[in-house]
């Protein structure tokens, strides 16, 4: 269930820029055929399930186009192939369509808002039980990823800072074995695996991103161009989402059987499914995506995010400050008017909410 920016940016960066769609002035004619892929993550499961069912050929059909809707197993390469112009969306979190898309020249939308993480990711300490004993420790987490940008916001909030730990880089594969050995003593990662360490002995959440509320994003990121030229683009993908997103939140059979299906797609069962959706704030109604999209936390969201990025070299080699790249929000834009790269834009989610799809 893994989100995660790009262990190496410049690398991926310099991967994609060969390509010819890279560009930001890089044209996407009207067209009938379109590509969109996520990844694993109890968020995005709406997605194949979708697919299979074919809610979004419907919607496809609606419009006189076809959307083909493709699982990538790797997290970052289904962004690095999006920002090379190999699909037209792709699912992702708000901070890797900053560092990865965007950093990389490539215009793009934030069609739909998903969810946010309230609870999916926490820090873990062996032994302790305050976030302050962290301090001096080791703490193992997959570098650059939303968990180490969650351990920056959480020693904000007990005044430390990042050069107060030891970060040690560990890969998601190994985190739960690291962490059954005597020498780790604090972790931070995300469902399920944050369930499973929480429940070995002595352990003790410390601080989850509940506490951060609405500051990682799960989207439906759209090349920008591509959805200007192609407006019934973004209505079939955003119609066919918010009927999804009505059947998933049925409590009655029919939506069981929904999540039942999303849950055996995911690995898990029932029950583990709807563990992760509890620590998961799911935005059911185009109404409740567009309270947060048009929060002005939104735009306070992305200035912490984008200094982060800049702090860690995410926002590429040429980037002078944190605010080089332009966030677009409807309360304003955070950074550079000159180069916006990442937009925010409630324009199809209120057609949602307005029932003009």
């Amino acid at each position: 269930m893994k989100r995660l920016t790009a262990l190496f940016v410049s690398t991926a960066l310099a991967a994609v820029c060969s390509a010819p769609l890279l560009s930001s002035s890089a044209q996407a004619d009207t067209k009938k055929d379109f590509n969109v892929c996520w990844s694993i993550y109890v968020g995005w499961m709406p997605w194949g399930y979708m697919k299979d069912h074919g809610i979004i050929k419907k919607w496809a059909d609606k419009y006189g186009i076809s959307i083909d809707v493709t699982q990538i197993n790797d997290y970052v390469e289904s962004i690095n192939q999006y920002t090379a112009g190999g699909f037209d969306a792709c699912a992702m979190t708000n901070m890797d369509a900053l560092t990865i898309p965007a950093a990389g020249g490539v215009d793009s939308t934030a069609l739909i808002v998903g969810d946010f993480s309230n609870g999916n990711d926490g820090v873990v300490l062996k032994g302790k039980d305050k976030l302050t004993d962290i301090k001096g420790q080791n703490v193992n987490l997959v570098e650059l990823s939303v968990s180490h940008y969650l351990l920056a916001r959480a020693l904000e909030t007990v005044g430390m800072k990042e050069s107060d730990v030891t970060v040690v880089n560990t890969s998601d594969a190994d985190m739960v074995a690291a962490y059954s050995t005597p020498d780790v003593t604090a972790t931070v990662t995300w469902n399920p695996l944050l369930s499973t360490i929480t429940q070995m002995p002595d352990s003790h959440l410390v601080f989850d991103s509940s506490k951060i509320p609405g500051e990682i994003i799960d989207l439906m990121v759209a090349n920008t161009q591509t959805l200007k030229d192609n407006p019934d683009f973004g209505k079939a993908l955003v119609g066919a989402w918010y009927e999804t997103m009505a059947l998933m939140s049925d409590p009655g059979p029919d939506g069981q059987a929904a999540r039942e299906a999303m849950a055996t797609a995911s690995g898990t069962d029932l029950f583990g499914f709807e563990s992760q959706l509890e620590t998961t704030r799911m935005f059911y109604t185009p109404q409740a995506a567009l309270g947060l999209t048009r929060d002005a936390e939104l735009k306070a969201t992305m200035q912490h995010v984008a200094e982060f990025s800049y702090e860690h070299g995410l926002l590429g080699d040429g980037a002078p400050n944190a605010g080089f790249i332009g966030v677009e929000t409807p309360t304003g834009i955070y950074g550079s008017d000159s180069n916006v790269k990442l937009r925010f834009d409630p324009t199809y989610m209120q057609m949602a909410a307005d029932k003009q799809l």
